[in-house]
Order: structure tokens, then C-alpha cells, then sequence
């Protein structure tokens, strides 16, 4: 199976974003070798995300960070369940 949006790197950007919500049909589909891969790019996000600090009196900014963070957490969450299921 392909990733949607055509490479992990993609597809994580897109979890990142809200465009792809993750499930278990989904994460089903895929190899063992294409979880890790997703998973490795939704860490390297996840770690760019929370080096980036938004000024504190930008409450948009913090908010749209607090929920990339939440997206990608969930989504490496859902991965790893995965492949210890396997």
C-alpha cells in the first residue's frame, strides 16, 4: 500500500495539518515497515513542532501549536499500538 499523500513524509504533514484523520483500517493496511517509517516522520514533526515557541501573547499561534502536538501525539500513539498488535 502507498502512503496517502505519496510519501511518509507526506502523510505525516497531512496528520500534522488535520487532513488525514488516522484509524485502525487504515494503519491495518500498511506493513510493519511503512508504521515505522510513518512513525519516524510523525516524531521528527512532532520534535520540530515543540522546538518552535510561539510568542506568548500570540494565543492563536499557541493554540494551533497545542493542537498539531495533539494530532501527532494520537497519531504516534495509534502506530505504536499497531505494531505491538503485530
Amino acid at each position: 500500500m502507498a502512503f496517502l499523500g505519496g510519501s511518509a513524509y507526506n502523510m505525516a504533514r497531512d496528520v500534522c495539518e488535520g487532513y488525514i484523520l488516522l484509524n485502525t483500517t487504515l494503519l491495518r493496511r500498511m506493513s510493519p515497515e511503512e508504521l515505522k517509517q510513518l512513525r519516524f516522520e510523525l516524531e521528527r514533526f512532532l520534535s520540530g513542532i515543540r522546538g518552535d515557541q510561539p510568542s506568548l501573547d500570540d494565543m492563536m499561534a499557541i493554540q494551533t501549536r497545542n493542537r498539531k502536538i495533539s494530532r501527532i501525539n494520537s497519531a504516534v500513539f495509534m502506530v505504536k499500538s499497531q505494531l505491538q498488535s503485530r
